[in-house]
């Protein structure tokens, strides 16, 4: 069986550290790199259930997307949750690293599992990376054009189920060919050439005055159409992804993906 520092080293070769923000916090963040891995566990979020969950199924590497340590802490005593989280995973000898920003940009990264499942073709970042095909999002072409609200009925489809759905801003008639996609909070990439140029933006976490602006712009005639999905449930596509390529890297390690929901958002009342 590898060691964790061998099963990490295979992780930061998918996912070069290199790739990430520097406000990120990616890599390994509990274990003992000298420590056997057997099975790896995907997840999103570094919560309470996911760990539970990994636990559960007998993983010793939780794999995740969010960084748990994201920003500085003066206590991991486990009246914190993320105390908690800890403590949970080093008594039952589990692991935990994280790929954010860094598996974010590569070919395969979030943004391309989302594009994929729409069919987009002649994909490129929006905006690129230090290395060729890399960068954050993704714009592409529909093989064939639709509609605004077809488009977001197909992202209903194939986005896990949440509490807010598929949100939209936009005629729903309106033609739609080229798209834009950022899995997770997108609103900073607003202003960018490739996504003004689209017919819709995909993301998450739209806030109201970013939103409302670009409504605006789409209004005249300067902008896309906005479709806005659970932040959880846009980047849990991309786990298939990763497990697949860790499984053909870790021929002799099992890997999992975990279908536990962590998206905050328990149900909505429509008015």
């Amino acid at each position: 069986m590898p060691t964790l520092a061998e099963v990490n080293a295979v992780v930061e070769r998918l996912w070069p550290l290199s790739g990430a923000e520097g406000w990120d916090a990616p890599g390994l963040l509990v274990g003992d790199p000298e420590q056997s891995v057997r099975h790896v566990h995907l997840a999103v979020d570094p919560v309470l259930d996911v760990v539970d969950d990994a636990l559960a199924v007998g993983a010793d590497l939780l794999l995740v997307h969010h960084p748990l340590l994201l920003r500085g802490v003066t206590t991991v005593a486990e009246t914190t949750t993320k105390g908690a989280v800890i403590g949970r995973l080093v008594r039952a000898g589990c692991a935990l690293v994280a790929a954010h920003t860094n598996a974010d940009v590569v070919g395969t990264g979030t943004s391309r599992a989302v594009a994929a499942r729409l069919g987009l073709v002649d994909q490129e970042p929006i905006t690129p990376g230090r290395a060729p095909g890399t960068g954050l999002g993704v714009v592409g072409e529909l093989p064939e054009p639709t509609t605004l609200v077809e488009l977001a009925t197909r992202l209903a489809e194939v986005l896990p189920p949440t509490a807010s759905g598929v949100r939209v801003a936009g005629a729903p008639e309106r033609p739609v060919r080229r798209v834009a996609v950022c899995g997770g909070a997108g609103d900073s990439l607003l202003g960018e050439d490739a996504v003004r140029g689209a017919d819709v933006y995909v993301t998450s976490d739209l806030r109201h005055h970013p939103a409302s602006d670009a409504r605006d712009l789409a209004l005249l005639g300067r902008g896309p159409a906005l479709v806005d999905v659970a932040h959880w449930a846009s980047e849990w596509l991309w786990l298939e992804t990763a497990a697949a390529e860790l499984r053909a890297e870790l021929t002799d390690v099992e890997v999992t993906v975990s279908d536990v929901r962590t998206d905050p958002w328990d149900f909505a009342v429509v008015q």
